[in-house]
């Protein structure tokens, strides 16, 4: 992703959890409450990128000033739902750059059961997606409550395929009216 990727500035300002390690004085703002400073074992929830920040940052120890967690969309309970079928997760309600959050997470912690079910589940769904996207009663149907549950990745997977689907089939029509000509 690119620096001016606007997808890329919103999946890193969805928060995530995190416990302060160490006491911090003047950040006190950043917990919501009048103390001027943050106090050791102290949990917040902070933008991925600041939260990012403050884990790599060891000022005078040893100990990071912030430890991660991972986010609840990322939760043993929701990889679980994804496990059993990914189809009925309504992602779009967990996290609108929901894949895209799952990479950025993952560069931070080494969860390979969290990538196996990330790559499982998008998988299962891309599948998912195409066939609504090349059948567009579906869409319309049935399955027009799976489509608003899509996360922002999976609807630009649905837009290429769908065009896809649509300048295949103006080729096809346009081919056939030349050999009938």
């Amino acid at each position: 992703m690119s620096y001016y990727d606007i997808d890329a500035i919103l999946t890193d300002a969805q928060k995530i959890p995190c416990t302060f390690n160490i006491a911090v004085p003047g950040l006190g703002y950043l917990d919501g409450t009048s103390t001027p400073d943050i106090k050791a074992n102290t949990p917040l929830t902070l933008p991925l990128w600041l939260a990012e920040f403050l884990a790599i940052s060891q000022p005078t120890s040893r100990t990071p000033l912030v430890s991660l967690d991972l986010p609840t969309c990322l939760s043993t309970r929701v990889q679980n739902a994804l496990k059993a079928d990914p189809k009925s997760v309504d992602l779009r309600a967990l996290a609108t750059h929901f894949y895209a959050l799952g990479c950025r997470v993952l560069q931070l912690f080494e969860d390979e059961e969290l990538a196996d079910v990330l790559a499982d589940s998008f998988r299962k769904r891309a599948a998912e997606v195409a066939d609504h996207a090349h059948n567009p009663r579906g869409a319309l149907g049935e399955g027009a409550d799976f489509l608003r549950g899509l996360d922002e990745m999976e609807r630009q997977v649905f837009r290429a395929a769908h065009e896809s689907a649509k300048q295949m089939k103006a080729f096809m029509s346009e081919r056939g009216s030349k050999k009938s000509s």
